[in-house]
Protein backbone atom coordinates (compact mmCIF):
# COMPACT_ATOMS: atom_id res chain seq x y z
CA UNK A 1 0.00 0.00 0.00
CA UNK A 2 1.56 3.44 -0.90
CA UNK A 3 0.75 6.46 0.32
CA UNK A 4 0.84 9.99 -0.61
CA UNK A 5 3.84 11.58 -2.03
CA UNK A 6 5.15 8.08 -2.39
CA UNK A 7 7.77 7.00 -5.75
CA UNK A 8 7.84 3.91 -6.65
CA UNK A 9 10.12 2.93 -10.22
CA UNK A 10 8.36 1.14 -12.60
CA UNK A 11 11.02 -1.64 -12.53
CA UNK A 12 10.33 -1.90 -8.90
CA UNK A 13 8.77 -4.85 -7.22
CA UNK A 14 6.74 -5.18 -4.43
CA UNK A 15 5.02 -8.10 -2.56
CA UNK A 16 1.51 -8.40 -1.36
CA UNK A 17 0.73 -6.41 2.13
CA UNK A 18 3.75 -3.89 1.74
CA UNK A 19 3.62 -1.03 4.06
CA UNK A 20 4.65 2.69 2.95
CA UNK A 21 4.61 5.85 4.42
CA UNK A 22 4.41 9.05 3.17
CA UNK A 23 6.75 10.53 0.96
CA UNK A 24 8.83 7.22 0.46
CA UNK A 25 11.13 6.59 -2.45
CA UNK A 26 11.89 3.34 -4.46
CA UNK A 27 14.67 3.14 -7.15
CA UNK A 28 14.82 1.25 -9.92
CA UNK A 29 15.22 -3.09 -9.69
CA UNK A 30 14.61 -2.92 -6.18
CA UNK A 31 12.61 -5.91 -4.34
CA UNK A 32 10.34 -5.28 -1.36
CA UNK A 33 9.08 -8.78 0.08
CA UNK A 34 5.65 -9.14 1.59
CA UNK A 35 5.27 -7.71 4.95
CA UNK A 36 7.44 -4.95 5.09
CA UNK A 37 6.83 -2.10 6.46
CA UNK A 38 8.91 1.44 5.40
CA UNK A 39 8.19 4.80 7.77
CA UNK A 40 8.21 8.37 5.90
CA UNK A 41 10.25 9.85 4.06
CA UNK A 42 12.66 6.69 3.42
CA UNK A 43 14.73 6.42 0.24
CA UNK A 44 15.25 3.36 -0.96
CA UNK A 45 17.85 3.15 -3.55
CA UNK A 46 18.31 1.08 -6.88
CA UNK A 47 19.00 -2.84 -6.52
CA UNK A 48 17.94 -2.90 -2.81
CA UNK A 49 16.83 -6.28 -1.92
CA UNK A 50 14.41 -6.10 1.76
CA UNK A 51 13.31 -9.34 2.48
CA UNK A 52 11.57 -11.13 5.45
CA UNK A 53 9.74 -9.35 8.12
CA UNK A 54 11.30 -6.16 7.53
CA UNK A 55 10.41 -2.70 9.46
CA UNK A 56 12.68 0.30 8.24
CA UNK A 57 11.29 3.82 10.32
CA UNK A 58 11.30 6.84 8.94
CA UNK A 59 14.19 9.26 7.35
CA UNK A 60 16.43 6.59 6.37
CA UNK A 61 18.67 6.72 3.16
CA UNK A 62 19.43 3.39 2.05
CA UNK A 63 21.84 3.25 -1.19
CA UNK A 64 22.43 0.70 -4.38
CA UNK A 65 22.58 -3.02 -3.85
CA UNK A 66 21.91 -2.93 -0.36
CA UNK A 67 20.30 -6.36 1.05
CA UNK A 68 18.43 -6.84 3.86
CA UNK A 69 16.77 -10.08 4.95
CA UNK A 70 15.34 -12.02 7.75
CA UNK A 71 13.68 -10.57 10.56
CA UNK A 72 14.80 -7.13 10.59
CA UNK A 73 13.86 -3.84 12.60
CA UNK A 74 15.12 -0.40 11.50
CA UNK A 75 14.90 2.42 13.28
CA UNK A 76 14.46 6.57 11.92
CA UNK A 77 17.05 8.59 10.47
CA UNK A 78 19.51 5.83 9.04
CA UNK A 79 22.09 6.07 6.09
CA UNK A 80 22.96 2.23 4.42
CA UNK A 81 25.31 2.73 1.60
CA UNK A 82 25.58 0.41 -1.31
CA UNK A 83 26.86 -3.40 -0.63
CA UNK A 84 25.80 -3.18 2.83
CA UNK A 85 23.82 -6.90 3.57
CA UNK A 86 22.22 -6.74 7.18
CA UNK A 87 19.19 -9.14 8.48
CA UNK A 88 21.27 -12.68 7.35
CA UNK A 89 21.57 -15.85 8.38
CA UNK A 90 23.81 -16.00 11.23
CA UNK A 91 27.24 -18.07 10.51
CA UNK A 92 26.83 -20.61 12.86
CA UNK A 93 26.76 -24.36 12.22
CA UNK A 94 23.66 -24.69 15.47
CA UNK A 95 21.39 -22.21 13.58
CA UNK A 96 18.34 -24.21 11.96
CA UNK A 97 16.36 -21.91 10.48
CA UNK A 98 14.53 -20.26 13.22
CA UNK A 99 13.38 -16.61 12.75
CA UNK A 100 15.85 -15.23 14.83
CA UNK A 101 16.18 -11.03 15.07
CA UNK A 102 18.35 -8.23 13.93
CA UNK A 103 17.37 -5.14 15.41
CA UNK A 104 18.84 -1.18 14.32
CA UNK A 105 18.24 1.89 15.71
CA UNK A 106 18.06 5.51 14.53
CA UNK A 107 20.23 7.67 12.83
CA UNK A 108 23.33 5.21 12.13
CA UNK A 109 25.23 5.12 9.09
CA UNK A 110 26.27 1.96 7.72
CA UNK A 111 28.66 2.22 5.03
CA UNK A 112 29.95 0.24 2.20
CA UNK A 113 29.90 -3.84 2.21
CA UNK A 114 29.27 -3.76 5.97
CA UNK A 115 27.73 -7.49 6.95
CA UNK A 116 25.50 -7.31 10.28
CA UNK A 117 23.91 -10.93 10.82
CA UNK A 118 21.03 -11.40 12.90
CA UNK A 119 21.00 -13.74 16.39
CA UNK A 120 20.39 -17.47 16.86
CA UNK A 121 18.86 -19.45 19.53
CA UNK A 122 22.04 -20.17 21.80
CA UNK A 123 22.65 -15.70 21.65
CA UNK A 124 19.65 -14.43 22.85
CA UNK A 125 18.19 -14.51 19.67
CA UNK A 126 18.38 -10.70 18.46
CA UNK A 127 21.47 -9.15 17.16
CA UNK A 128 21.01 -5.18 18.63
CA UNK A 129 22.54 -1.89 17.03
CA UNK A 130 22.10 0.95 18.70
CA UNK A 131 21.73 5.06 17.80
CA UNK A 132 23.94 7.10 16.39
CA UNK A 133 27.19 4.54 15.41
CA UNK A 134 29.06 4.99 12.44
CA UNK A 135 30.08 1.32 10.69
CA UNK A 136 32.96 2.44 8.49
CA UNK A 137 33.48 0.21 5.24
CA UNK A 138 34.03 -4.26 5.43
CA UNK A 139 33.09 -4.26 9.04
CA UNK A 140 31.15 -7.49 10.08
CA UNK A 141 29.02 -7.84 13.35
CA UNK A 142 28.05 -11.16 13.50
CA UNK A 143 25.23 -13.14 15.43
CA UNK A 144 24.40 -11.61 18.72
CA UNK A 145 26.38 -8.67 18.83
CA UNK A 146 25.18 -5.80 21.07
CA UNK A 147 26.43 -2.34 20.24
CA UNK A 148 25.64 0.11 21.96
CA UNK A 149 25.34 4.02 21.08
CA UNK A 150 27.48 6.41 19.65
CA UNK A 151 30.05 3.83 18.51
CA UNK A 152 32.49 3.78 16.15
CA UNK A 153 33.83 1.23 13.94
CA UNK A 154 36.80 2.07 11.18
CA UNK A 155 37.13 0.29 8.36
CA UNK A 156 37.18 -3.76 8.33
CA UNK A 157 36.43 -4.26 12.41
CA UNK A 158 35.25 -8.01 12.89
CA UNK A 159 33.33 -8.79 15.82
CA UNK A 160 32.85 -12.76 16.36
CA UNK A 161 29.43 -14.14 17.87
CA UNK A 162 27.96 -12.92 21.41
CA UNK A 163 30.22 -9.44 21.75
CA UNK A 164 28.86 -6.30 23.29
CA UNK A 165 30.06 -2.92 22.77
CA UNK A 166 29.91 -0.12 25.00
CA UNK A 167 28.77 3.38 24.33
CA UNK A 168 31.24 5.41 22.52
CA UNK A 169 33.68 3.01 22.44
CA UNK A 170 36.10 3.77 19.04
CA UNK A 171 37.49 0.84 17.39
CA UNK A 172 40.22 1.30 14.78
CA UNK A 173 40.54 -0.29 11.58
CA UNK A 174 41.78 -3.96 10.74
CA UNK A 175 41.10 -5.34 14.12
CA UNK A 176 39.64 -8.82 15.23
CA UNK A 177 37.49 -8.87 18.84
CA UNK A 178 37.48 -12.90 19.85
CA UNK A 179 33.65 -14.00 20.35
CA UNK A 180 32.02 -13.26 24.17
CA UNK A 181 34.57 -10.18 24.31
CA UNK A 182 33.16 -7.20 25.43
CA UNK A 183 34.94 -3.74 24.83
CA UNK A 184 34.01 -1.17 27.67
CA UNK A 185 32.40 2.25 27.26
CA UNK A 186 34.64 5.00 26.35
CA UNK A 187 37.43 2.41 25.11
CA UNK A 188 39.96 3.51 22.18
CA UNK A 189 41.42 0.37 20.61
CA UNK A 190 44.50 0.75 18.48
CA UNK A 191 44.38 -0.27 14.75
CA UNK A 192 45.52 -4.34 14.03
CA UNK A 193 44.60 -4.91 17.39
CA UNK A 194 43.84 -8.38 18.36
CA UNK A 195 41.61 -8.67 21.36
CA UNK A 196 40.82 -12.09 23.13
CA UNK A 197 39.92 -11.01 26.65
CA UNK A 198 37.53 -8.07 27.78
CA UNK A 199 38.48 -4.66 27.15
CA UNK A 200 38.23 -2.22 30.45
CA UNK A 201 36.24 0.94 29.66
CA UNK A 202 37.44 4.08 29.56
CA UNK A 203 41.07 2.77 28.23
CA UNK A 204 43.02 2.86 25.22
CA UNK A 205 44.57 -0.73 24.58
CA UNK A 206 46.41 -1.66 21.66
CA UNK A 207 48.48 -5.00 20.59
CA UNK A 208 48.62 -8.31 19.52
CA UNK A 209 46.92 -9.44 21.81
CA UNK A 210 45.81 -6.35 23.28
CA UNK A 211 47.09 -4.63 26.31
CA UNK A 212 46.20 -1.46 28.20
CA UNK A 213 48.19 1.42 27.93
CA UNK A 214 46.42 4.26 29.37
CA UNK A 215 43.23 6.17 30.01
CA UNK A 216 41.27 7.57 26.81
CA UNK A 217 41.44 10.91 27.70
CA UNK A 218 40.64 12.65 24.16
CA UNK A 219 37.72 10.60 24.20
CA UNK A 220 36.52 11.32 27.48
CA UNK A 221 37.11 15.65 26.96
CA UNK A 222 35.02 15.14 23.91
CA UNK A 223 32.47 13.97 25.80
CA UNK A 224 32.57 16.67 28.16
CA UNK A 225 33.63 14.57 30.94
CA UNK A 226 34.73 16.99 34.02
CA UNK A 227 38.50 17.32 34.96
CA UNK A 228 37.96 15.14 38.12
CA UNK A 229 36.40 12.41 36.39
CA UNK A 230 39.81 12.30 34.50
CA UNK A 231 42.38 12.54 37.06
CA UNK A 232 39.88 9.69 39.31
CA UNK A 233 40.37 7.12 36.28
CA UNK A 234 44.48 8.15 35.60
CA UNK A 235 44.74 7.59 39.25
CA UNK A 236 42.53 4.16 39.00
CA UNK A 237 45.05 3.08 35.86
CA UNK A 238 47.95 3.91 37.64
CA UNK A 239 47.15 1.89 40.71
CA UNK A 240 45.83 -0.97 38.57
CA UNK A 241 48.28 -1.36 35.77
CA UNK A 242 51.32 0.47 36.53
CA UNK A 243 52.10 0.85 40.46
CA UNK A 244 50.53 -2.72 41.89
CA UNK A 245 53.11 -4.73 43.01
CA UNK A 246 53.26 -8.49 41.53
CA UNK A 247 52.40 -9.85 45.03
CA UNK A 248 50.06 -7.69 45.31
CA UNK A 249 46.13 -8.93 44.53
CA UNK A 250 44.17 -6.86 41.97
CA UNK A 251 41.09 -7.60 44.00
CA UNK A 252 42.84 -5.46 46.77
CA UNK A 253 43.39 -2.82 44.89
CA UNK A 254 39.95 -2.69 43.01
CA UNK A 255 38.44 -2.57 46.41
CA UNK A 256 40.68 0.40 47.35
CA UNK A 257 39.08 1.69 44.85
CA UNK A 258 36.24 1.55 45.42
CA UNK A 259 36.63 2.85 48.94
CA UNK A 260 38.00 5.95 47.68
CA UNK A 261 35.81 6.90 44.61
CA UNK A 262 32.31 5.81 46.09
CA UNK A 263 30.97 8.23 44.33
CA UNK A 264 32.96 8.22 41.06
CA UNK A 265 30.64 6.37 38.62
CA UNK A 266 33.09 6.08 36.02
CA UNK A 267 35.59 4.52 38.25
CA UNK A 268 33.04 2.23 40.37
CA UNK A 269 32.18 0.54 36.11
CA UNK A 270 36.00 0.02 35.44
CA UNK A 271 36.32 -1.59 38.48
CA UNK A 272 33.20 -4.15 37.78
CA UNK A 273 34.10 -4.45 34.58
CA UNK A 274 37.41 -6.08 36.03
CA UNK A 275 35.79 -8.00 38.57
CA UNK A 276 33.85 -8.92 35.69
CA UNK A 277 36.29 -9.75 33.53
CA UNK A 278 37.25 -12.36 36.06
CA UNK A 279 34.18 -14.18 36.26
CA UNK A 280 34.11 -15.22 32.81
CA UNK A 281 36.12 -18.33 31.29
CA UNK A 282 39.51 -16.57 30.27
CA UNK A 283 39.09 -12.75 30.54
CA UNK A 284 35.61 -12.91 28.85
CA UNK A 285 32.76 -12.46 30.74
CA UNK A 286 30.18 -13.20 28.53
CA UNK A 287 31.46 -16.87 28.02
CA UNK A 288 29.89 -16.82 32.34
CA UNK A 289 26.31 -16.12 30.66
CA UNK A 290 25.88 -18.82 28.08
CA UNK A 291 23.04 -20.62 29.34
CA UNK A 292 21.08 -17.38 30.39
CA UNK A 293 21.63 -16.61 26.83
CA UNK A 294 20.06 -19.86 25.58
CA UNK A 295 17.23 -19.51 27.84
CA UNK A 296 16.53 -16.33 26.65
CA UNK A 297 16.59 -17.07 22.79
CA UNK A 298 14.36 -19.72 23.56
CA UNK A 299 11.79 -17.68 25.76
CA UNK A 300 12.23 -15.53 22.94
CA UNK A 301 11.73 -17.14 19.76
CA UNK A 302 10.88 -20.63 20.53
CA UNK A 303 8.13 -19.15 23.07
CA UNK A 304 9.71 -21.94 25.26
CA UNK A 305 9.09 -20.93 29.15
CA UNK A 306 11.68 -22.21 32.14
CA UNK A 307 10.34 -22.54 35.48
Amino acid sequence: MSSTGTQIHSTAILGEGVELGQDVKIGPHSVIAPGTVIGDRTDIGPQVVIDGHTTIGSDNRVGPKVNIHGVTTIGDGNTIFGQASMGTAPQDLSYRGEATCLVIGDRNVVREFVTINRGTIKGGGYTVIGSDNLLMACCHVAHDCEIDDHVIMANNVLLAGHIKVGRRANISGHTGAHHFVTIGAYAYVGGMTRMVQDVPPFMIVEGHPSRVRGVNVVGLERDGKPPETIAALRDAYKRIYRNRSSAEPRRRVLDALEADYPNQAEVLELVQALRNAEIGPKGRYRESLREEFTRLGRERILGETTV
